[in-house]
């Protein structure tokens, strides 16, 4: 057993590491630049965690979701390894204790939001600590030429200035060739050198159909299919109005979007976790790092905007490899919404200035002042005040984020929390000083040990149980000692905020980088143009279209999909099928011929087989008639 393995085993409980996971491992331990390219619940975060805990010093994790961010600290905790995260929305004082134990502690992994990364204090910190790898999850985000291009992550190659002798490990489950290569550029790589694993799901079947009442061919899939489901809907109010229609016709179903607090998001996802049979019904808001392995189908009743979304949640199902199908339902208006919000997405660059300015106005930013600074807000009540529409806006603020210019977050609820600013002996002292705040500091200590060093989460309707008294009394010592700076208290608040990551610009002093955000938008559509043609494209395996998608050429057919369903009925095989495809290109790739005429001309002499195939092509508009009786190929 390798030393890897054996931290494996010690810390989750496994023996075996799963394909490419110790290579990648193994390569970064060795000091090299990695890129692992795995697809969706491949076991990414395995592969830094392991590499760190096999030697001294910490580990920086960069990562822009902050659920999936606490969710990992939480889980390494609970296999008693120190972790911390820093994101948007913290305040000073959490976020320089946080340096600081990293700086002092034996901490093994900081978590840190891509924004915070240019922050002198950061800088600072980064510089002092023992830093034994940079992992990069979400890795496509650095490149412009990626579905979710982030500026923030730009400023990761600078921390290689400050730690120049440090490995990187990026990580992404989807990145097509292009994307790969500038990953790899943009964060400096000292060589290329990629691990990549197949993006082939043999377990998986993919099925895309046209329908009319996607409704009624929803229901036939959960009455056949038993097991865990997710269906991917357009929007918050489909979540809720589908989930009934499921939970009246007798299945375990329930509803998740953006919208909802971190509370019931929270609530939901537990129930749905631990749930056998429950269907979720979502926005994409619901996924990102979810690992239930027993998922047996997902549903997308509304056509994803790229074909990288989709793989990623289409690839929900099934992770414990076991038969799981993946249904895209979709229809011609569907295609022509699709193309209509796609213009929406881009609003003028008129417009951008407009919802900049009104955020400032907004939020009450000075001009020329505001960079760092924490806003609660409100899309509806924002644009309702300033006149904006709101899919234009919600758009609009995605590209001044990409800008650079502000952060957004969506409702986010934060526990209370708590520490004490100064030491145990002064602590004493003071409570010696003031016996009125005696018992509730030794309540407090008693109820809370580790709160010198760190925050402590508090639940002030827990204590006031405890205490026999009303919460009212709890909140009051709390922040009176927090008045007298013996404590510092962070009651917990939910919603959403903005950022300003600089300071406020004068709008006619406003310039956005318009080469680039055109260059973004033409990439868009073709990413666009990529998913409709998935959709319609009724020839070819529905697995190779994808493989072939992410830079796999050498892929075969699934021989499982509704393509390949379609041609398993022709008793033709797929030698046979190729073969005679090939044969019909040369006879009526550019003279058109009449079905009779074609039988002369073949080699192939099962007329049988040639007729199967040719009805095949016309079917699925391959092959057309012109002038009557003769046949053509499309172009």
């Amino acid at each position: 057993m390798t030393k890897y393995e054996e931290i494996l085993q010690q810390y989750w409980g496994y023996t075996k590491f799963r394909p490419l996971q110790q290579e990648i491992i193994e390569s970064v331990c060795e000091g090299k630049d990695t890129l692992g390219l795995m697809p969706t619940g491949g076991g990414k975060s395995i592969t830094f965690q392991v590499a760190t805990l096999s030697k001294p010093g910490i580990c920086i994790v960069i990562t822009p979701l902050i659920a999936l961010m606490k969710d990992q600290v939480d889980n390494l905790k609970k296999r008693r390894i120190k972790a911390v995260a820093i994101y948007s929305g913290m305040t000073y004082n959490e976020i320089e204790l946080a340096f600081n134990n990293c700086i002092l502690g034996d901490y093994k992994f900081l978590y840190i939001s891509p924004e915070r990364l240019k922050t002198q204090m950061f800088i600072n910190a980064v510089a002092q600590m023992k830093v034994n790898l940079i992992a990069v999850d979400e890795s496509h985000c650095i490149s412009q030429w990626g579905y979710d291009f982030r500026p923030s992550y730009l400023e990761i190659a600078k921390i290689r200035e400050i730690l120049p002798r440090v490995p990187i490990l990026a990580l992404t489950a989807t990145a097509t060739p292009d994307v790969v290569d500038d990953i790899q550029e943009k964060l400096n790589f000292k060589e290329k050198n990629v691990f990549s694993k197949s993006f082939e799901r043999k377990n998986l079947t993919y099925n895309v159909a046209e329908k009319n009442d996607k409704l009624g061919a929803l229901l036939q899939i959960c009455e056949k299919t038993k097991g865990t489901g997710i269906v991917y809907v357009g929007t918050r109010k489909e979540t809720k109005e589908i989930a009934y229609v499921l939970q009246q016709k007798g299945f375990v179903a329930d509803f998740y979007h953006g919208g909802l607090n971190a509370k019931e998001r929270t609530k939901k996802q537990e129930i749905w976790m631990r749930t056998p049979n429950e269907i979720m019904v979502s926005t994409n808001a619901f996924g990102m790092g979810i690992d239930k392995p027993d998922v047996r189908f997902v549903v997308h009743l509304n056509i994803p905007e790229s074909l990288e979304a989709y793989f990623q949640e289409a690839g929900r199902a099934g992770r414990d490899e076991k038969e799981s199908q993946a249904y895209l339902f979709f229809n011609q208006s569907d295609i022509e919404k699709l193309k209509d919000n796609f213009e929406k997405k881009y609003p003028s660059f008129d417009y951008l200035r407009k919802i900049y300015d009104s955020l400032g106005n907004y939020c009450s930013v000075p001009v020329y002042e505001g960079a760092g600074s924490i806003h609660d807000f409100d899309l509806i009540d924002f644009c309702k005040k300033f006149q904006l529409d709101i899919i234009q806006t919600l758009n609009g603020m995605k590209i001044l984020e990409e800008e650079d210019l502000i952060v957004s977050s969506d409702a986010e609820e934060t526990v209370s929390k708590f520490h004490f600013n100064c030491n145990r002996n002064d602590l004493y002292k003071f409570q010696i000083e003031h016996k009125d705040l005696d018992p509730f500091i030794k309540f407090l200590l008693r109820n809370y040990t580790d709160c010198f060093y760190d925050f402590a989460n508090i639940y002030e309707n827990d204590l006031a149980r405890k205490a026999n008294c009303t919460v009212d009394v709890i909140f009051k010592y709390l922040n009176y000692l927090a008045k007298i700076d013996v404590i510092t208290y962070l009651p917990a608040k939910e919603n959403p905020i903005i950022v300003f990551r600089t300071d406020r610009i004068h709008i006619k002093d406003l310039r956005f980088q318009e080469k680039r955000i055109n260059e973004r938008k033409e990439r868009q559509k073709s990413r666009l143009e990529a998913v409709i043609k998935y959709v319609t494209n009724t020839s070819k395996c529905r697995s190779i279209q994808l493989l072939e998608y992410f830079g796999e050429k050498a892929a075969v057919r699934c021989g499982k999909c509704d393509v390949c369903n379609r041609r398993n009925d022709l008793d033709v095989s797929t030698l046979q099928f190729d073969y005679i495809v090939e044969d019909l290109k040369k006879i009526i790739g550019e003279t058109p011929c009449a079905v009779a005429e074609i039988l002369q001309k073949t080699s192939i002499k099962d007329e049988r087989q040639v007729l199967s195939v040719i009805k095949f092509l016309l079917d699925n508009q391959k092959i057309r008639y012109i002038e009557g009786s003769q046949l053509i190929w499309n172009r």
